[in-house]
């Protein structure tokens, strides 16, 4: 799916205009803007990970690019639940205005301010909870409780003369849940009975048949694992999966083991879980992972990050003994997480590095050791039944997802034509219960690479990835400025190659006649040259050795 890129009108008085940035046709980057009355509302302001073909890149950045010229008009940030894919942009976005207010539950907005402290920001925050209204700007907000793998989730109900939107953020449905923080269905019933004229709803898990499964059944099985285990347990999750983390604590203390955290994000938002009362930790079960090494092997589980294969997290330093704690014979790992989309290959070689060391790998494919923390298709009905929106807007997910959401919403009556199927920069407006796709911006990735954000391109990343997959060559050639004869050269180096150097002494010949040749013709420019070089061994290379390296032609007038 790819809409043309069109300039939406002048947004006509009464209208609601919104514009996701994020979060279509992906999963992470979730962000959507709000226009009312020349006043702008954001609602999550995530980030995005790389895959393998973007090496060298940390984070993905929605394009802030719209609203640059308007960072005066935002009144808020409305932040649905701490998960790094709705609130890792943030302190991205407050670097280009830092009095930006934020909104949200209490850990939500701790995990932020920990975060933006690392950036030495301090924002403005407005903390709210389940049942609260407040008014921010020309926005009516209300906060209503939902259930997701993170404790003190979040949907917000947007009132404006124009309308009601409903957007969820991430949801599931769980009737047991480990809180007892069920999604509040009698306040979307109410919404329903006031009329929602839009909504934004997850569509993460709509193509997954019938309902999620319980939490609260991923409990025994940590519990059995962790009982036999011989050795050392290692359990990776997300680093803001209280709940999960809650889970393998409880087991430990069950177990006479003590738990040791690893990773920095992982310390850092288990402390703020702690602090807030949301992770109820027995006294003298945590252990600093630095003296956790003295205690006997049965007798420690260590709770990592790095669950979705990430070069730099603690699970793949340990799989490549890059780590003070080595995996080894004996020693159980547990994945205790989702797959996210184009993370498997990278997963399944941190699983195959830890089998080969010896570990027994617990994962989501052989032990229920993981269950969802978004609605699937059943829960999604359910929601659409007690809603009876006049408008929906599938949104979080990728194209399948957000296609089967739509396909659910339809079946419960909702027309299609009333279901927009939209991508990042879709222009919606709505007015009088009619929502319309009004234009579509040109967005693009943005790349945070170090200390550089915005800086690198996607040609950037095609150079990288050439580099990496067909290698590289540098040709250097000294030429006389007056007639274009060589005078030394042209000397070939390539990196990347099985063949040695020796392999391009046929080619030489042909650089040197193909220069001669241009120089009769009266080429003095160097770039010119250059291109002349890059051609006559590019061709030569790609019938030789049939690769396609980066070539790197350097003509030298003397």
């Amino acid at each position: 799916m790819s809409t043309p890129v069109s300039e939406p009108a002048v947004l006509e008085p009464g209208t609601l205009r919104v514009t996701p940035l994020g979060g279509l046709g992906e999963v992470g980057r979730n962000m959507t803007v709000f226009e009312y009355e020349g006043k702008l509302l954001i609602v999550d302001c995530g980030v995005l990970f790389p895959e393998e073909h973007q090496p060298g890149v940390d984070l993905i950045l929605p394009d802030f690019e719209p609203l640059k010229e308007r960072l005066d008009d935002i009144v808020g940030v409305v932040l649905t639940h701490g998960h790094e894919d709705h609130i890792g942009a943030v302190p991205y976005l407050l670097r280009l205005k830092r009095d930006i207010p934020l909104i949200g539950s209490q850990l939500t907005l701790a995990l932020v301010e920990a975060k933006l402290k690392e950036h030495r920001i301090r924002p403005f925050t407005l903390t709210v909870a389940e049942g609260q209204d407040e008014q921010v700007g020309p926005f009516d907000l209300e906060f209503i409780a939902v259930n997701h793998s993170i404790p003190d989730a979040l949907a917000v109900a947007i009132r404006t003369p124009a309308g009601l939107v409903l957007a969820t953020g991430d949801f599931k449905m769980d009737q047991l849940p480990l809180d007892g923080r069920l999604t509040d269905l009698r306040a979307f019933a109410a919404l329903g009975d006031e009329g929602v004229d839009l909504f934004l709803v997850d569509s993460t898990n709509a193509d997954v048949p019938g309902f999620t499964p319980l939490e609260r059944e991923i409990g025994p099985v940590l519990d059995q694992v962790i009982g036999r285990a011989p050795r050392r347990v290692i359990v990776a999750s997300f680093s803001s999966h209280v709940h999960r983390v809650q889970q393998v604590i409880d087991a430990a203390a069950a177990h006479g083991r003590r738990v040791a955290f690893l990773g920095r994000s992982m310390v850092r938002n288990m402390g703020i879980a702690e602090d807030l009362g949301y992770l109820k930790v027995p006294q003298g079960v945590l252990i600093d992972y630095k003296k956790a090494k003295d205690l006997p092997d049965g007798k420690i589980v260590y709770m990592s990050t790095g669950s979705q294969g990430e070069p730099m997290a603690v699970l793949s330093r340990m799989a490549n003994l890059d780590h003070a704690i080595e995996p080894g014979e004996g020693d159980t790992v547990i994945l205790a997480s989702s797959l996210i989309p184009g993370n498997e290959n990278a997963v399944y070689r941190v699983i195959d590095g830890l089998t080969k060391l010896g570990a027994n790998v617990v994962h989501k494919a052989n032990a229920k050791v993981h269950v969802s923390g978004h609605a699937a298709a059943g829960e999604l009905l359910y929601c659409y039944n007690i809603l009876t929106p006049k408008n929906v807007l599938p949104v979080h997910g990728e194209y399948r997802h957000l296609m089967a959401n739509a396909k659910l919403a339809q079946q419960t009556g909702i027309p299609a034509e009333n279901t927009i199927l939209a991508e990042n920069g879709t222009i919606i407006d709505l007015k009088d219960g009619v929502a319309r796709v009004a234009g579509q911006l040109d967005l693009g990735f943005v790349y945070v690479d170090g200390s550089s954000v915005g800086e690198i391109t996607d040609a950037d990343l095609k150079d990288r990835r050439i580099l990496g997959e067909e290698g590289f060559i540098s040709v250097i050639v000294v030429v006389d400025a007056s007639t274009g004869q060589i005078i030394t050269g042209p000397e070939i180096h390539a990196r990347g190659f099985a063949e040695d150097d020796a392999v391009f002494d046929s080619v030489k010949p042909k650089i040197a006649a193909a220069l001669v040749e241009a120089a009769q013709s009266g080429v003095r420019d160097q770039h010119a040259l250059q291109q002349v070089v890059r051609r006559t061994i590019g061709r030569w290379v790609n019938q030789s050795l049939r690769r396609r390296p980066m070539i790197v032609p350097m003509v030298i007038e003397a």
